[in-house]
């Protein structure tokens, strides 16, 4: 039999009005979006549902506010009696994938991606920092260009999402120089519209700041299996994952990674919880053979209690 692997976006996925509709047709749905509010003091559900884009772009609202819809879509699924075998989630998705799993609680979690959000922003001054998606290059091709810009501050891989995507971050110049380096290799480079540049050493102002949030909250042992970012691989005690979640500000997501050994481990099809579809893409770019379908909206519901029975069944 197949096992089914929950999988959870990151910052850059949101858009105005997500999770509307799970908000207006179930309790459960509801409830999570109510005790977000709570636990912030403030109603980040106006925010999400009719605040403007910008506000909802904000990087300690974003990361909140897809937490809370992934958290809440993934509540109405657990209520029509689907359930993952192993989850992980790309970047802030690993808190989503934290709370799915038992380990951390919804309250805890919007509170420490709200905070999360506001000290990567804070960390690096605005306009020193940049990130560009490199497609088209192998990995130790973005490595060799990233290596010979450093001449030009700090650039590093920031995101190895599938084979020819990857994302570089660092400071302005270097990011610049190595996008250049990349175009002449035939790369076609998309710069992002991002408030910082995540996931590089520059964030590391952020993490100490996390390090100590992280200290004050409990966390558990998974019940279900958690792949993290950092090294592609499950965590299981609740040292550990304090230490990879501070760890993940400043190293690369290993997106890429995180799949291959969840399929290793029996993953036989793929459900993309809460807003968005690039991890249905990569997926595709990494083991075509292995399906993802995506779930936010209620009228995918029917399709998804399809899709998980049928490839359980496998």
């Amino acid at each position: 039999m197949a096992k089914i692997a929950w999988v959870f976006p990151g910052q850059g996925a949101q858009f105005r009005g997500m999770g509307k509709e799970l908000y207006d047709r179930f309790q459960t749905a509801r409830e999570v979006f109510e005790s977000a509010d709570e636990a912030l003091g403030f109603e980040l559900s106006r925010i999400i549902f009719s605040g403007s884009q910008e506000e909802l772009t904000l990087t300690y609202n974003a990361q909140p506010a897809i937490l809370t819809v992934s958290v809440a879509a993934a509540r109405v699924l657990q209520e029509q009696g689907l359930y993952p075998h192993m989850v992980a989630g790309l970047s802030l998705g690993e808190y989503t994938a934290l709370v799915v799993a038992g380990s951390l609680s919804l309250e805890d979690a919007v509170v420490v991606t709200r905070k999360r959000g506001q000290y990567m922003q804070e960390a690096c001054p605005p306009g020193e920092g940049a990130m560009a998606a490199i497609l088209g290059l192998s990995y130790s091709e973005v490595e060799s260009i990233c290596y010979d810009a450093r001449k030009f501050g700090e650039v590093t891989g920031a995101n190895y999402n599938c084979p020819g995507q990857i994302v570089i971050s660092g400071t302005k110049r270097a990011v610049e120089e190595a996008a250049k380096k990349a175009q002449e290799r035939g790369a076609k480079v998309v710069p992002l519209a991002v408030s910082a540049p995540f996931h590089c050493s520059l964030m590391e102002p952020a993490a100490r700041r996390l390090e100590e949030d992280l200290k004050k909250i409990e966390i558990m042992e998974p019940r279900i299996p958690v792949y993290t970012n950092v090294t592609g691989e499950t965590v299981s005690s609740p040292e550990e994952i304090r230490e990879t979640l501070v760890r993940q500000v400043t190293s690369p997501v290993l997106w890429q990674v995180d799949v291959e050994s969840m399929i290793r481990d029996g993953a036989g099809a793929f459900v993309e919880v809460g807003p968005g579809k690039s991890l249905c893409g990569f997926g595709k770019r990494i083991n075509p053979n292995v399906p993802c379908r995506n779930f936010l909206s209620p009228d995918d519901l029917e399709a998804i209690l399809d899709f998980q029975k049928e490839a359980s069944l496998k």
